[in-house]
């Protein structure tokens, strides 16, 4: 029987001559790999379940999506996994290599034919080469690399046959956005697409990449483009072994074969919150950014940063405007600094950090903000994703082309002139807030205590700095004391009016205001200590927090969760348990000023 791409390739890896849509297959994982987003949990499948590694040789860890080790959480994932490898033999490639699915190409792991898993929902990257590649969740992951198999579905195929010429405007990136404009996000859903045609059999292997990558988008299991004679020489280079490819039979019988004419695919952007939202660039055009993007496992390939170089090249990004521009890996860095396209990079004024992810994964550089508009030529652009702004997704030449104009546009529109930001005071109103109106402050306080017997409570042990990118008071107070050893669920047990009791230099460390902040949010009344860091001293004042020293409370015989009455202005304390009274100290006179009008700047 005649079997298609897919299906010969999971055959050959089954141990049967023939697999038909819809079997259910065991079959031999060639490349099991795991990022430092979901590798940890992988880990922990692995030991929670007193699992063994199948073969070290053909396992791997991939730190892509935080590769600069930014984030403490990620931080603390990557080197659970590197103790777990040490201990194994298992290979990592670390912060400084670049992105796994493009790893394993580059290093010749996964070859044309082969079968590769990964925690990376864009594994079918592997398409590019002619070989399967599968995302998968940690519990799959974990039994992959515990028993080196794992089931499958056979998928249904569909054959697209490409016709006609090329249009020189038109890149990989124009062709699966042309393809998403006539696909959706679900016609070829469960599919494994194969392409062909003379447009597709002179495509490189950054082009591959390109299209491949965004199988996921269009719903497709993948998208596999049978190997050239250019990419069987790539692989045989990279695994320095004679790279043959799996090949469809001429007979295949596919669910669906349609011929496109790609004469006709026209240069596209797809518009913020749905990739396949693909349009004609030219019904944007002209559409104001603030920021833009190169790079991703779409489009950070060498071949798609030299494109953006020749167009940056002694020109400027738009006054205003912010490019970044992020690698693939850590080999295509290295080429960028050789053919000196980092100092084009640097020149035009953009930023570039190294090789990984970017912000597909929300840990390196690729974010942007409220009601800002970014051009990207990453391949997702969901809501969110990317941060609270609005992403555009166009090729690499479509996006330096708008970093450089300031608006989006094609490199043979780029104007003589940037545009540049217009002058409104549509901002500064829509931020202000309602202004606060005097309000009557109590002198008198009561309320349950929290006895914290510690010194030197630090900033970060009080609101870690993981959380110092929230402003908004009202969701601070969830994060109050969670990295303080043993007192990690303060905020679940708090209760409004509650006043803390704890030692000596509460508050030591940076000048972090969360760190006042959390507890008014929290509705703590106030804070008792031996002494209070300068800096927290100073910030609590001015936030109208009530603070106040003590040299000895041991007259009240102060039991956990007491209520007591503190007199702000006298610095009577009370214990109303068993009514003993002391006197600390009370507020003094620039405190109390700040406190009656709520705050230093009310």
């Amino acid at each position: 029987m005649a079997l298609t791409l897919i299906e010969k390739i999971l055959a050959n890896h089954s141990g049967k001559e023939v697999v038909k849509p819809g079997e259910i297959i065991d079959i031999v994982i060639d490349v099991r790999v795991a990022r430092d987003f979901g590798g940890a949990n992988v880990v922990k499948n692995l030991l929670n379940f007193d699992l063994e590694i199948d073969n070290v040789s053909k396992t791997f860890f991939t730190f892509d999506c935080n590769p600069t080790g930014s984030d403490q959480k990620y931080a603390e994932n990557q080197q659970f996994c590197r103790e777990y490898a040490r201990e194994k033999g298992i290979k990592v490639y670390d912060i400084n290599s670049g992105i796994g699915t493009h790893l394993v190409i580059e290093k010749g792991l996964a070859l044309p034919g082969s079968t590769v898993v990964s925690t990376d929902s864009h594994a079918n990257i592997l398409g590019a080469i002619g070989a399967f590649g599968q995302g998968m969740g940690d519990k799959d992951i974990a039994k992959a690399w515990s028993s080196g198999k794992s089931w499958f579905k056979v998928p249904k195929s569909v054959k697209l046959t490409f016709t006609g010429k090329r249009p020189e405007n038109i890149s990989a990136k124009d062709i699966v956005l042309n393809l998403l404009n006539r696909f959706g996000a679900n016609t070829l859903l469960g599919y494994a697409v194969e392409l062909y045609g003379e447009a597709i059999d002179n495509l490189h292997l950054d082009e591959r990449i390109t299209i491949s990558s965004m199988a996921t988008e269009m719903g497709a299991i993948s998208v596999l483009i049978p190997p050239s004679e250019e990419i069987l020489n790539y692989c045989s280079e990279k695994s320095q072994k004679k790279v043959e490819g799996v090949f469809a039979d001429e007979k295949a019988i596919y669910a669906k074969e349609l011929e496109l004419d790609i004469s006709t695919f026209k240069p596209m952007v797809s518009r913020p919150g749905h990739p396949d939202d693909s349009v004609d660039i030219t019904t944007v055009q002209g559409k104001k950014i603030d920021s833009a993007f190169i790079g991703s496992c779409t489009n950070g390939r060498f071949e798609d940063l030299e494109i953006a170089a020749k167009i940056l090249e002694n020109r400027q990004v738009a006054p205003g405007v912010v490019l970044k521009i992020v690698p693939s890996t850590d080999e295509v860095w290295q080429k960028c600094l050789a053919a000196g396209y980092i100092k084009i990079f640097k020149d035009a004024g953009a930023l570039v950090s190294n090789a990984g992810c970017a912000g597909c994964a929300a840990g390196q550089v690729g974010q942007n903000g409220p009601g800002e508009v970014t051009i990207s030529t990453g391949n997702r652009n969901f809501v969110g994703k990317q941060g609270k702004g609005e992403v555009y997704l166009g090729s690499p030449a479509e996006v330096a082309a708008s970093a450089v104009a300031g608006v989006i546009t094609t490199p043979d529109k780029i104007p003589e002139i940037p545009a540049e930001f217009e002058e409104t005071t549509k901002f500064l109103s829509s931020q202000k807030s309602a202004k606060s109106t005097q309000k009557k402050v109590a002198k008198i306080l009561e309320g349950k205590i929290w006895i914290i017997e510690k010194d030197n409570i630090d900033t970060d042990m009080i609101f870690h700095n993981r959380y110092l990118t929230i402003t908004d008071i009202e969701e601070m107070g969830q994060y109050a004391f969670d990295n303080l050893e043993g007192w990690e669920n303060f905020a679940k047990k708090a209760e409004k009016g509650d006043i803390i009791i704890t030692g000596k230099n509460f508050g030591a460390g940076s000048s972090r205001q969360q760190a006042v902040d959390c507890f008014k949010s929290l509705g703590v009344q106030a804070i008792l200590a031996e002494s209070f860091g300068a800096i927290y001293e100073r910030n609590a004042i001015n936030a109208a927090f009530p603070i106040l020293t003590y040299s000895d409370l041991s007259e009240l015989e102060l039991q956990q969760r007491d209520k007591i009455r503190l007199n702000l202005e006298t610095g009577e304390l009370t214990n109303l348990q068993n009514k003993k009274s002391i006197k600390i100290n009370p507020f003094f006179d620039v405190q109390m000023e700040i406190y009656q009008r709520d705050g230093l700047l009310s």
